[in-house]
């Protein structure tokens, strides 16, 4: 199967394909590049995870979410905090612009990233075991094998919330259900371009980066516009950010494509490097030790020698 990619003022559209679960899984095993799958069958949950339809049928439960006054959440500045809110509390009060009821302002917004567990006991998420009153009406979407299953997220967020960019490190689909979202992705090419700390870039508003991060601008980026029922294919160290139009509510789905060897097993949120990644860096801060030990001018000629050998061996070939 072919299909062109449209390319508009250094913007990859990322393609959004009508087709079965099985064709669109062959493609995306083929390409490992970002693909929409619409009109495919996510279940009843299209038509029953409604904000009003929530409220009535989740069961009571607490749930830790950010609450912010400004719409892109940083993770650097912390312009967001944590709270605990009833689940049916947080659903009546997302769907608002305002609220008589608050953590911070009327005008606060929320944004659920469901967990297993408590910060003392954390757990991987769980769709089924988390919230099995409305966990049957979502159609886990037949595009890897279960047995490479690691999670399943629920993710609930008022209008206009932007997460910041990040990359994981299992393959993911991004299940649209409720509300419509923006998705801008980045290749793990563009990596030097990303401004990083760990697996967030440190650029909080995409649009207008700043001078700070005069590279920001220049990565290749992917853009879609998902719809309810949408399925967003993000491979694995693919950078993603996400916008919410209006109230939304999704479900990520992660599963392993690698051996299990590689990953680790400690990670409850897909974004634990991978074991040879974290040594391999953890030996790169050991190198920069040695070479802060010679005159600039040396430790340039040799930081200049190991980057030509990464690049020699590790570098994929454009």
């Amino acid at each position: 199967m072919s299909f062109p990619f449209r390319k508009m003022s250094g913007i990859v559209n990322i393609p959004i394909l009508e087709i079965s679960q099985e064709e669109f899984r062959k493609v995306m095993t083929e390409r490992r590049e970002p693909l929409v799958l619409r009109g495919s069958d996510l279940g009843s949950c299209t038509r029953t995870w409604s904000p009003e339809k929530l409220s009535e049928r989740l069961n009571p439960r607490q749930v830790r979410v950010h609450v912010g006054q400004e719409q892109d959440l940083d993770f650097r500045t912390k312009n967001f905090k944590y709270c605990d809110i009833d689940i049916k509390e947080l659903v009546k009060r997302a769907q608002n612009k305002t609220n008589e009821e608050f953590f911070i302002d009327k005008s606060e917004i929320y944004y659920l990233r469901s967990i297993s567990g408590d910060s003392r006991n954390l757990q991987v998420s769980n769709l089924d075991q988390d919230f099995p009153e409305i966990s049957s009406d979502f159609k886990i979407p037949d595009l890897f094998p279960p047995d490479q299953m690691f999670s399943s997220v629920l993710r609930i967020s008022s209008g206009g919330v932007r997460i910041w960019t990040h990359y994981d490190v299992t393959d993911n689909v991004y299940c649209q259900i409720t509300g419509r979202k923006s998705a801008v992705l980045w290749p793990p090419s563009q990596a030097n371009n990303m401004y990083l700390q760990g697996d967030k870039s440190m650029v909080a508003d995409i649009d207008s980066p700043g001078s700070e991060f005069p590279l920001f601008p220049v990565s290749n980026r992917w853009e879609a516009e998902l719809e309810p029922g949408d399925i967003l294919f993000i491979p694995s160290l693919w950078f993603h950010n996400m916008k919410a139009h209006d109230f939304g509510v999704a479900v990520n789905v992660f599963w392993k494509e690698l051996e299990s060897k590689f990953y680790d097993p400690k990670d409850y949120y897909g974004n634990k490097e991978l074991v040879p990644g974290a040594k391999s860096l953890t030996m790169l801060d050991n190198i920069i030790k040695q070479l802060t030990l010679l005159p600039p001018q040396y430790a340039d000629f040799y930081a200049r020698r190991c980057v030509e050998k990464l690049e020699k061996k590790c570098y994929l070939k454009d």
